[in-house]
């Protein structure tokens, strides 16, 4: 009698250079392939529709080129999964939209004390603008933030600098997005979620600028630069253990599986990550500061069987989905379920998409 072969899944690629040596590294495709599923590169020089056919498209390219690609890819194979949709992906790369996200999410109550929200900011289109204070700060104050609006991956979205004074502005270019810089104890925890998958870990960050040294900082320093604040300090062994990001409590967990739950309902994605710090005048009150679609996962620690079983949830947990051929759009129907606790290992939720009806 003739052996049953499994059925074995493929997920085709489509990733940028950089973004495939970070993260197609030979763990996660032997993990994979042992599981029955093959990770497959898609030739991104030729149609999506000629190849294949994969059982799912995992991507990080943006254009509307690719858009229609995909949209193409589905009406051909209307049973095949996207992860995830570029509509939802694009909210992400704007500044303020991209934050406006965690004022929707319900706040839910526990025994917790803390709270969340995100750092005031506001956006400026016009440089002469810039210098009058009195236009944009709408309750912000030295220092500020400067960071691009446009938040595309690219170079020229990650430059980012720390003003004092309007002349920090003289060659900063518009538009441009002002947020308060809150001091937080120089950490900075990251947050990384994978479907229902939600992992913390904290991180250095740029350090804490008491009154007295901001009296004495005009200008402007890019992100790069800021090291350079407390160099007079740095030969205080009190600095180096108020630095120690070891010795800083991390967040409660129940507070940011709540914000990585309520982010992933609230924008349909399924791979991001989010920024959070901790207001040290409050205390108990965390700010999302950034979030960020397909991080590099490969810092996690054990990503390969982290984003193994969520492939393989799923290709096998199909939730509804819909595919709208004649308006071109693709849009995410269906449950999108709770969100799991830290290092559950465990997602449950696809982007499958199934053709609908015009």
């Amino acid at each position: 009698m003739a052996e049953l072969k499994t059925k074995r899944f493929s997920i085709g690629y489509a990733l940028l250079l950089k973004k495939q040596k970070s993260f197609i590294q030979d763990s996660l495709v032997n993990l994979a392939k042992q599981r029955g599923i093959d990770l497959i590169k898609i030739d991104t020089d030729k149609p999506l529709v000629d190849q294949g056919p994969f059982d799912c498209v995992l991507h990080k390219l943006y254009g509307e080129e690719w858009r229609k690609q995909l949209q193409e890819y589905l009406v051909c194979n209307p049973s095949a999964i996207v992860i995830d949709f570029p509509d939802a992906i694009e909210r992400l790369h704007n500044r303020i939209s991209m934050l406006d996200v965690v004022s929707e999410i319900e706040e839910v109550k526990d025994n917790e004390t803390a709270s969340f929200g995100v750092p005031k900011q506001v956006v400026v289109y016009e440089p002469e603008k810039l210098k009058d204070a009195k236009a944009w700060s709408e309750g912000l104050k030295f220092p500020v933030i400067a960071k691009p609006l446009v938040a595309d991956g690219s170079a020229k979205s990650h430059k980012m600098l720390l003003i004092f004074s309007t002349e920090g502005f003289d060659e900063l270019k518009t538009p441009t997005v002002l947020q308060e810089f809150v001091n937080h104890g120089g950490v900075i925890f990251k947050v990384y979620v994978v479907g229902k998958y939600v992992k913390c870990v904290k991180r250095k960050s740029l350090p804490d600028i008491t009154e007295e040294k901001l009296d004495s900082l005009s200008g402007s320093l890019s992100f790069s630069q800021i090291s350079n604040l407390t160099s007079d300090e740095r030969n205080d062994d009190k600095y180096y253990k108020m630095m120690d990001s070891e010795d800083a409590a991390m967040p409660p967990m129940s507070l940011i599986t709540n914000i990585a739950c309520g982010l992933r309902t609230t924008m349909k994605l399924h791979l991001f990550n989010f920024d959070v710090i901790r207001d040290t005048k409050a205390g108990n009150r965390y700010l999302v500061i950034d979030i960020n679609y397909f991080p590099g996962y490969a810092k996690m620690p054990g990503y390969e069987s982290v984003l193994t079983d969520f492939f393989w949830d799923v290709l096998n947990k199909k939730e509804d989905r819909s595919f709208n051929c004649e308006k071109g759009l693709m849009k995410l129907v269906g449950n999108n379920g709770g969100c799991g606790e830290e290092d559950t290992g465990s997602p449950t939720v696809s982007s499958a998409l199934k053709k609908g009806e015009p």
